[in-house]
């Protein structure tokens, strides 16, 4: 009660920081319900370049039916300091095991899809600036709201609009002022290349409460993704 007063008290400090995402997405479908997704993704502070997050995750999907779609998980991130201009460089490994619902609504041409994960985060913990034996955790819990709409054709392939908005919520022993985390609104652009690989770009708002509850950031990002899909059905078929 007391630290939740005195972050109550405090002036609120805002950060402003510009970003680049940079990400590669690869889909494996191996069968009519089950498919493999990794995806690879660097994050970087644009001035001056410095790594802010390093990011791999993988997660076997199964289609339910009627939209439905399950999934299980792991991640493993890097962080490096949320300031790139941090005199001590620790990077603080994270892993990150999820349980995933996935629901797509179709409309005329509008996609709405909504997506449910439960996230156990355990980060290594530190000790006079440097790695420690263990870990500690908590849990998160996200909620993502997407569109999809295609804007045209280019060639034969239509050009695609993507709007996002997801919320993210704190939970655990370890959470006393920050039980909202943050949240991250994406607009962007969505191309196929060709018929299994989409690139697509566009801009992200973040917004994330630190620990402290008094302390935020307010990022500005650029996205860059190119998505790949496998198709294993027919060889597994012959």
């Amino acid at each position: 009660m007391a630290s939740s007063l005195r972050a109550q008290n405090t002036a609120k400090e805002v950060t402003h920081q510009q970003l680049v995402w940079y990400g590669y997405n690869n889909t494996l479908e191996l069968s009519e319900r089950w498919s493999i997704n990794v995806e690879v993704e660097e994050r970087r502070f644009i001035n001056p370049d410095e790594q802010h997050q390093f990011l791999t995750r993988g997660q076997a999907r199964y289609t339910l039916g009627k939209g439905w779609e399950a999934a299980a998980g792991f991640a493993y991130f890097l962080q490096s300091p949320h300031d790139p201009h941090a005199a001590v460089k620790l990077v603080v490994p994270e892993l990150r095991p999820h349980l995933q619902l996935d629901y797509k609504q179709p409309l005329h041409k509008l996609t709405i899809a909504h997506r449910y994960r439960a996230e156990r985060r355990y980060f290594r913990n530190t000790a006079d600036g440097e790695l420690a034996e263990g870990y500690t955790s908590n849990y998160r819990f996200r909620y993502r709201l997407s569109l999809e709409y295609p804007l045209l054709k280019i060639g034969q392939q239509p050009l695609k609009a993507k709007l996002n908005n997801e919320l993210m919520f704190n939970a655990g022993k370890n959470i006393t002022n920050n039980r909202f985390d943050q949240n991250r609104i994406y607009l962007g652009l969505s191309y196929p290349v060709h018929k299994n690989v989409s690139v697509e770009a566009g801009y992200l708002k973040w917004f994330q409460q630190s620990a402290s509850g008094y302390q935020f950031y307010d990022r500005d990002i650029l996205r860059f993704i190119v998505s790949h899909r496998v198709d294993l059905k027919r060889k597994e078929a012959e």
